[in-house]
């Protein structure tokens, strides 16, 4: 189980399917915002709208009595600068949010005129009404007289209303009514209206939210269900996915396993049909098991060759040895110590392409391949120098002498008579070439005599030529020195070996 979960496939399905949620969670809370926004933008326009309606009658001079009240429109309120209810709605129970409790006008003054002025409307009173007003049931005391604070115009324009004008801001308000003994939930506006003989009067109209409410329900309904249902589904399809694009690295994961179990490196892993990361992944990996393939093979070879050179001198050593105790008269010595000599050249080479196949990092010192290509020279005859001066480079004195030492022993065994070394600099380049006027090498054999032990001539007998390793040698060398060894035809016909190193900067 912990195997499963802590799959690549169980972790791109839980990352997979977490994002889709926070994604989803940010979208169905946007789409609720959203929905509810302009469900209410809705109501308002509708609240403000009903309010206007009334606020135009009112403006026109209709008495409160005969406005458009009745119970199947939206509740209404007029309320008076006094806060005072003047008009409501038929079938009005109760009523929170907007600018008076009340719920039913005030009764017409018995000291009204009929002449249809401001003291004959219904809920208009006299000075002498306010003792007996006071203790009113109908909530029209004088806590409820917030109607100017909660009207939703401000000073300035309750200043500059003139007769029968209608403010052009709208208050807003949320709320609740009780119509006909159903209650439920409003958008209030407020409109101002300046009415002539009546002064300023605010309409209170309500916006029912249960539309809103509904809608909200509904799309929240529909994510609490559908939401669960498609991160499901996103996990089930990333998990196939997954598992889907994962196969290839599985059939790589178990071919892997049996060439490790069979120490088969021919064997190669199946390479997806695709241009994708995972087939590009095989490929590398076949490219890694040819390049390991070609290394054991080489090591296999090279410990073969090893071991087939070390036996010649050490068979002729031996039986010389034998010969020599059983008749030391014909103990050959000479050809003791040569075939002694040999062999520790040999094993010297061994060492050294050992040390070098391990990765040994030469020495930052220092060389100056003038001088060192003199070094090596004395002695040698038909060797001559040309070295320019100051051709200087960094790294191991030793190591460098011992290529330029192979490519003169070299030489040595195929030049006729001449073997001319020079030392120049070429541009960013420091070049130390050995030529000879031999035959030369064909250019088809040309890389091939850098192989271990391999020989140019195998009608040489194993005494005039070397073990094959001294041109291996020079170039492995080269290369750690972050240089290069090749080889063409010298302007005298024979083999040019030339050393290309990058030259030590002086300070």
């Amino acid at each position: 189980m912990s195997r499963v979960l802590g799959s690549v496939r169980a972790k791109a399905t839980l990352g997979a399917t977490l994002v889709v949620a926070v994604a989803l969670l940010a979208a169905g809370a946007a789409v609720l915002l959203s929905l509810r926004g302009n469900l209410l933008d809705q109501a308002d326009t509708q609240a403000e709208r009903s309010a206007r309606n009334v606020a135009a009658d009112l403006a026109a001079g209709t008495a409160y009595d005969r406005l458009d009240l009745d119970d199947d429109g939206p509740p209404v309120q007029v309320v008076d600068e006094d806060g005072r209810l003047v008009a409501a709605s038929e079938g009005l129970d109760a009523v929170s949010g907007t600018g008076s409790a009340a719920v039913r006008p005030r009764p017409p003054s018995p000291s009204a005129t009929p002449d249809g002025g401001g003291s004959d409307e219904r809920g208009s009173r006299d000075d002498s009404d306010d003792s007996d007003d006071s203790g009113d049931s109908d909530g029209d005391s004088d806590d409820d007289r917030s109607g100017r604070a909660g009207s939703g115009g401000d000073d300035d324009s309750y200043a500059t209303l003139e007769p029968g004008e209608i403010a052009d801001e709208a208050g807003r308000s949320d709320g609740s009514a009780t119509v006909d003994g159903e209650r439920a939930d409003y958008r209030f506006a407020a409109v101002q209206v300046e009415v002539p003989g009546k002064g300023r009067l605010t309409v209170w109209a309500g916006a029912a939210l249960a539309t809103e409410q509904g809608a909200v329900r509904t799309a929240l309904t529909v994510m609490l269900v559908g939401f669960p249902l498609l991160l499901c589904v996103v996990g089930v399809v990333t998990w196939l996915v997954t598992r889907r694009a994962l196969r290839p690295v599985e059939g790589i994961r178990r071919e892997l396993a049996a060439i490790t179990a069979s120490a088969d490196l021919a064997r190669r892993v199946p390479v997806p049909d695709a241009h994708d990361e995972v087939a590009r992944l095989a490929r590398t990996t076949n490219e890694t098991l040819t390049a390991l393939e070609t290394s054991v093979e080489r090591q296999r070879r090279f410990v073969a060759d090893a071991s087939h050179e070390l036996r010649s001198p050490i068979a002729s050593l031996r039986t010389q040895l034998e010969v020599g105790e059983a008749h030391p008269e014909l103990l050959d010595v000479p050809g003791a110590v040569e075939d002694t000599v040999r062999l520790q050249r040999l094993a010297a080479d061994l060492l050294l392409l050992a040390r070098l196949d391990a990765g040994e990092r030469p020495a930052d010192t220092p060389v100056d391949l003038g001088e060192l290509a003199l070094d090596q020279s004395a002695g040698r005859a038909g060797v001559t120098v040309s070295a320019a001066d100051a051709v200087t480079v960094s790294g191991s004195r030793g190591q460098l002498a011992r290529v330029l030492a192979n490519l003169l022993d070299n030489a040595a065994r195929h030049a006729r008579a001449e073997i001319t070394v020079t030392v120049r600099r070429e541009g960013d380049v420091a070049v130390l070439a050995v030529a000879d006027d031999g035959d030369g090498v064909p250019e088809d054999e040309r890389e091939r005599i850098f192989e271990r032990f391999v020989r140019r001539d195998d009608a040489r007998s194993r005494d005039d030529g070397g073990a094959g390793l001294g041109l291996a040698i020079a170039r492995d060398v080269a290369a750690r020195h972050g240089g290069t060894l090749t080889v063409r035809q010298a302007p005298a016909g024979g083999a040019l070996f030339e050393l290309r190193l990058p030259p030590r900067d002086r300070a």
